[in-house]
């Protein structure tokens, strides 16, 4: 039992102390030993973290949070965004801070400045960094009132800080958080000292943030970085940043000419060129006759639609924000198509269905848009414009978890096809304490949500649960894949909706002769052409399996007196029919007047799995010499047996081991 004046702390192990009412989470890592005192960051005060210097005044369960645990990591970063606003400041008198959090693999802070940064002021940022941490200045919190804390940032000029402020509820206090002279608004928790956060970090990049994220609002400058445990942690992500920026879907398609964007057409909207143009349409060949596999029927919808639809599905009422504006056509409100599922309930509705046609599974590619705040596009992995590999699966709720388990297992034939290993899925359900998200019929909620978690267990795929992340009509699961360098992306979805089938009447007529509900699936295993496309890129490097290579052969000839054999070569190529593939045998020929040596070059930077150089002799024999985009040459080879290479490659979509 404590004494007057004293609190109980309890210790993870359960044992619990006596301590004095005020006590320190400093000083109660003291009291347990010296290394433990030294080695703590942070303290976990009834499931919240708490900093070490700040006291506490109430009986509470502890964890002393060291290096070690997995929360250290967001620590180092956000003390580290701090130290990087105040390194600035220093060194640029009148810049503005705004906004400074830690992120995934780092850090970043925003900046109001009129002279633009450059790469070159990194290094001295970083200098003044470390500089700042070995000073080992001292941390401390104070709460002040909103009406303070706002005169005080707007007297300073942090004009940006103070619209922060304002931004909080009237009445509500805030934490200011002071290392040495320099402070920030700030819900902390921080590390005592400075000193804390270690060398292991480095500023990678500087990039413009628009205030907000919208772009109707001021440029700031952005400047990122990375922070970590140690050195030997920092130096295996910065290798792993140099491996992404060779991945970088981006610049490898713009390189390759695969996709392009312009200020002419829009921003977040891609314009396919014709080499992306080859993998969009084997993609889409791919599903169709996967889906035709798996019984689906093909569909095509509209990309304008009435108002009237999106009142009926709910869509104006919980995604509006998503969509664009209305247009205005002979009096009536239209919307770009932002999703294909109520396209597809007018098609299913169109006739009546009998219990012994069900399930019906209607696929689509079908083009969408939805609005994206301009800070958040990025290349062809956010965009607002896009093409969904998107179907509808409408079943008795009795093949319901049958169904969304076949989909489970679609999911898989395509990440084992493209030799995608680590994936797993991300099941989202509602928070329904946040009733205006999310539809409040929680009886129907828990049984969809039942359906999904038998079909996941039995699937034995591996998965997570997620609370409040669901569509607003059912629970869903994301599949999230991992490249091989492991960046880790959502990259498609599936859905359970017991929503639609209010909202649109959608029966079907039961062995009693009566009308039953239908349950719907909404799925997309290859997400958007867009987002699916981009995360290839990345995966492959830009090095295509042939298949899916947008120019599988190269013809090369090594003098203009090869010239008429290379076209022989190249005509005969193209003729070639393939059953796996949207065209025969893609091959085309390069007659420039460069020497060989530079021509297979060129052809190994645009990644073309074959390279046929053709001379005299080959020409007189009937052969092609093959090189590989690896630089691997195999020599002198009749071309019928290059030509059945290659098109076994395009139709198992697997490339012949070497």
């Amino acid at each position: 039992m404590s004494t007057a004046g004293n609190i109980h702390v309890t210790l993870p192990d359960g044992k619990v102390l006596d301590l004095k009412n005020g006590v320190t989470g400093a000083e109660i890592a003291a009291s347990i030993g010296p290394g433990l005192a030294k080695a703590a960051l942070i303290l976990e005060v009834d499931g919240k973290q708490w900093d070490l210097f700040r006291p506490i005044e109430h009986d509470a369960k502890i964890r002393i949070i060291t290096k070690k645990d997995p929360e250290a990591l967001e620590l180092i970063r956000h003390d580290a965004a701090h130290v990087l606003a105040m390194a600035v400041q220093e060194l640029y008198p009148g810049t503005q801070v705004t906004i400074g959090p830690a992120i995934d693999d780092g850090f970043y802070y925003d900046f109001a400045r009129d002279t633009p940064f450059t790469p070159d002021d990194l290094p001295k940022i970083e200098d003044k960094m470390r500089e700042i941490i070995k000073r080992d200045l001292p941390t401390r919190r104070e709460v002040w009132q909103r009406d303070k804390a706002i005169a005080h940032f707007k007297g300073m000029g942090e004009t940006y800080k103070a619209e922060l402020i304002e931004s909080i509820p009237a009445g509500e206090d805030v934490s200011i958080y002071w290392h040495g002279d320099w402070h920030d608004l700030c819900r902390g928790p921080h590390f005592e000292t400075t000193g804390k956060i270690g060398d292991a970090f480095k500023l990678t990049k500087i990039a413009g943030a628009y205030w907000r994220g919208d772009a109707k609002n001021a440029q700031l400058q952005r400047i990122y970085g990375t922070a970590w445990r140690d050195k030997k942690e920092l130096d295996a992500h910065l290798e792993r940043l140099a491996e992404q920026e060779k991945r970088d879907h981006r610049r490898i398609g713009r390189d390759l000419q695969l996709f392009t964007f312009t200020p002419e057409v829009g921003a977040g909207l891609p314009l396919w060129m014709p080499n992306g143009m080859v993998i969009r349409q084997e993609l889409e060949f791919l599903a169709t006759q996967e889906e035709r596999r798996d019984g689906y029927q093909r569909v095509a919808t509209p990309e304008i639609t009435k108002e009237n639809l999106y009142i009926r599905s709910k869509h104006l009422e919980y995604y509006k924000e998503d969509m664009y504006s209305a247009i205005d056509i002979e009096g009536e409100n239209y919307y770009l198509k932002p999703m294909n599922c109520p396209h597809h309930h007018m098609i299913y509705l169109a006739t009546r269905h009998s219990y012994r046609e069900l399930p019906v599974r209607l696929a689509e590619y079908g083009h969408c848009y939805r609005y994206e705040a301009s800070g958040g596009l990025s290349g062809l992995m956010r965009v607002r414009g896009f093409v969904q590999n998107d179907a509808h699966i409408y079943c008795r709720e009795d093949q319901a978890k049958d169904e969304f388990l076949k989909v489970m297992r679609l999911h898989a034939r395509y990440y084992d096809l493209m030799g995608i290993k680590d994936y797993y899925m991300r099941f989202s359900l509602p928070d329904l304490t946040k009733q205006h998200n999310f539809v409040n019929e929680p009886e129907k909620w828990k049984k969809a949500g039942e359906i999904i978690r038998t079909a996941m267990q039995e699937s034995g795929y591996p998965y997570v649960e997620a609370e409040g992340e669901a569509a607003f009509y059912g629970p869903k699961v994301d599949f999230m894949i991992k490249s091989v360098i492991g960046t880790e992306y959502a990259i498609s979805t599936n859905q359970l909706d017991f929503v639609a089938t209010n909202t649109f009447g959608l029966t079907y007529i039961g062995e009693d002769g009566q009308e039953h509900p239908v349950y719907v699936i909404h799925r997309a295993p290859l997400g958007s052409h867009e987002r699916f496309t981009a995360f290839l890129i990345e995966h492959y490097a830009g090095n295509f399996p042939t298949w899916l290579a947008p120019v599988q052969a190269r013809v090369i000839p090594i003098s203009e007196k090869a010239f008429d054999y290379a076209h022989k070569v190249k005509d005969q190529i193209f003729q070639e029919p393939v059953v796996n593939g949207t065209t025969g045998l893609r091959v085309d020929i390069d007659l420039s007047n460069e020497r060989m040596q530079k021509k297979i070059r060129d052809a190994q930077l645009e990644k073309i799995p074959y390279m046929l150089v053709v001379g005299e002799r080959e020409a007189a024999e009937g052969k092609v010499a093959v090189r590989l985009r690896s630089g691997k040459d195999l020599g002198a080879m009749p071309l019928e047996n290059v030509i059945a290479r290659i098109k076994k490659e395009a139709e198992s979509r697997v490339d012949v081991a070497e």
